[in-house]
């Protein structure tokens, strides 16, 4: 296994610590119909690569080229003069987790491990989807919509831009991108519909199984 490989969501720390660009867990037309393999070749070969490639220029030769990516993260994002250096690294570790909160033909009903702690936490499967979707729309701009755990309660929660729970006291599960370049060759203005099939098809609750231990 390569060490960059996020094929098994339990190695995403030691694959974003490498800073390097990680390996997709599917291929690229796999997502499809529900996300375009032409979308994916942009948003992980363009704008993921992007940030990587950004964070490296900026860290050479400085502190934090020998710090892991969470520890560049977790150090930067209260210091308003490193703001270039925590987008970078945040926008990597964000799209890590990501892609490993997809796969294909996901979707359908949470294991069991989960679906319990939905069920307590949310109602229902149907009303945590819907927690998921209206955070995702109603986050004005760019940014994200997470599943976390929070003191043993499952909740949702968004950030905006570059910000994740990781900076929080909150762990999070799963995340659901709804930066414009997640969806817009697929669904134009329709964030609605990308949130929605997204949810439907592709939601990965193995991994959210998977960060819960």
């Amino acid at each position: 296994m390569s060490s960059n490989d996020i094929s098994n969501p339990s190695s995403i720390l030691r694959a974003t610590s490498s800073i390097g660009l990680p390996i997709l867990p599917f291929s690229e037309n796999a997502l499809e119909p529900t996300i375009s393999a032409k979308t994916l070749s942009f948003h992980y070969g363009k704008h993921h690569k992007g940030y990587v490639d950004n964070l490296n220029k900026l860290i050479s030769g400085t502190d934090y080229s020998d710090l892991s990516l969470e520890k560049i993260i977790t150090s930067t994002h209260d210091r308003p003069e490193r703001k270039s250096i925590f987008n970078n690294a945040s926008q990597i570790w964000n799209h890590t987790f990501y892609w490993n909160s997809l796969k294909e033909k996901g979707g359908g009903a949470p294991p069991s491990g989960i679906k319990t702690l939905i069920d307590t936490s949310f109602g229902g499967v149907a009303e945590c989807k819907k927690a998921l979707a209206e955070a995702a729309l109603s986050q004005f701009g760019s940014g994200w919509a997470w599943l976390v755990i929070d003191d043993g309660q499952l909740k949702v929660v968004k950030s905006a831009n570059a910000d994740s729970p990781l900076t929080t006291t909150v762990k999070p599960l799963l995340t659901i991108d709804v930066w414009e370049h997640a969806y817009y060759l697929d669904y134009q203005n329709r964030r609605a519909d990308y949130v929605n099939a997204l949810l439907d098809n592709l939601i990965n609750w193995d991994f959210a199984l998977q960060n819960l231990s």
